[in-house]
């Protein structure tokens, strides 16, 4: 019988133990003038590429573990640290697996080392999909992305919004609209070079949470890119929009995913992890709380009331975790989420991650609520892993289409 184990091995626990102290002596100590400043905390960043923990290396040698547990146990690590700050390291990463996700081999090797830059010139990257009348509704987008075929160039034209590194990008990674009649089958993702005439950031948002983390919105006026620049090639792109067209001529035929959908569904478990991260910190600040603070005399864990909070928070946090290792597990190794594993992973996680910041919140009292003590901070990041890449109820919506075969509205 094959062997069957939880327990990470050696190098797994080393990286672990390695992500945690960064976590713990540089993230930790800044986090909350980060969050105050709402800015990318570009000394933490290069501090991160000094060590090789921002780089495309590590990424790599994580992403491609073949247990599928190397970003989820890195991303936990560093989330347990501070949820903006580590957004700001990991936010490259979804444009990286926009490119890993859709482009060629070539396309992978010219433009993801780029995204990271090197220790003496950190660099970022942003992708972009959602828009102002687009965010779980992609049939809605309405970037454009037009051939020149004269000369072997795409013009973009839009606004997209919410996007991380939006405007202080190296590298854009943009989701358009190619074939309007083909809704959201009709998409294509394109890499924009550093320095291209027309791309711009508009809107800064001032957000509620993951304030270390910059959000905002990118306005392609007539952007330019070359022809190589289409992720996945025209061919490739022409034969999908070719088979997509016949489906929805005949009703028939098989699922064609667009490039967006195959980014967040690669990223998903990611995400999950981010949010254990989070829920994780906030519960072990609880703890120790309980464990010190006394009222009437005794701990207050000695309650009921307060000591099976905790004993729900640890259950969900193990729960979420078990969910994110095995969609992550199942992505790595080519199985299908035939029960849309990855969308439940990042519900469960995401859904955890608030109730546990707000348990925390609740036995510290007084005090959870006030800026001296880190649970108001984790409260408000925790508010974002059941709103970015698909809400809970698209999640939700995900999974019983997956289960039902029908198109659940």
């Amino acid at each position: 019988m094959a062997e069957f184990s939880f327990e990470l091995d050696e190098e797994q626990r080393a990286v672990r133990d390695w992500v945690h102290g960064f976590a713990a002596d540089v993230i930790r100590p800044a986090a909350a003038e980060w969050d105050e400043r709402e800015e990318t905390p570009w000394p933490i960043l290069r501090e991160a590429a000094r060590i090789g923990l921002y780089s495309l290396d590590f990424y790599a040698q994580q992403y491609f573990d073949p247990t599928g547990l190397g970003i989820p146990v890195a991303t936990e690590e560093l989330f347990w640290g501070d949820a903006g700050i580590a957004l700001s390291i990991m936010g490259t990463g979804l444009a990286a697996v926009g490119v890993l996700a859709n482009g060629t081999e070539e396309q992978v090797g010219t433009w993801v080392p780029q995204m990271y830059g090197d220790a003496d010139d950190v660099k970022v990257a942003a992708f972009c999909s959602s828009e102002p009348d687009a965010g779980s509704d992609v049939a809605a987008m309405r970037t454009r992305a037009v051939y020149d075929e004269a000369k072997d160039e795409w013009v973009l034209n839009g606004t997209k919004t919410w996007v991380t590194n939006g405007g202080i990008a190296h590298v854009h990674v943009v989701v358009a609209v190619v074939d309007p009649e083909l809704g959201s089958r009709g998409h294509a993702s394109f890499i924009v070079p550093p320095g291209t005439p027309g791309l711009s950031q508009g809107q800064k948002f001032k957000k509620h949470g993951i304030r270390a983390s910059h959000t905002a919105e990118v306005v392609l006026d007539g952007v330019r890119v070359p022809g190589s620049c289409l992720l996945g090639g025209k061919d490739k792109l022409d034969e999908r929009l070719a088979r997509a067209r016949e489906r929805a001529r005949t009703g028939g035929g098989e699922r064609v995913r667009n490039a967006a959908m195959a980014t967040f569904e690669a990223s998903r478990p990611a995400v999950g992890a981010m949010a254990v991260g989070t829920a994780r910190a906030a519960y072990e600040v609880a703890l120790e709380y309980a464990k010190t603070r006394t009222q009437f005399g005794r701990p207050i864990i000695d309650n009921q009331g307060v000591a099976f909070q905790l004993a729900d928070m640890r259950t969900r946090i193990d729960a979420a975790r078990l969910l994110v290792w095995r969609a992550s597990w199942m992505a790595v190794n080519g199985r299908p989420f035939t029960a849309a594993e990855g969308s439940m992973s990042k519900l469960f996680a995401g859904e955890t991650a608030r109730t546990v910041t707000a348990q925390a919140v609740q036995i510290l009292g007084g005090n959870g609520f006030t800026r001296d003590y880190p649970v108001e901070r984790m409260h408000r990041d925790a508010a974002i892993y059941t709103i970015f890449e698909g809400t809970s109820e698209i999640q939700r919506l995900v999974i019983a289409r997956t289960l039902s075969g029908v198109h659940i509205r």
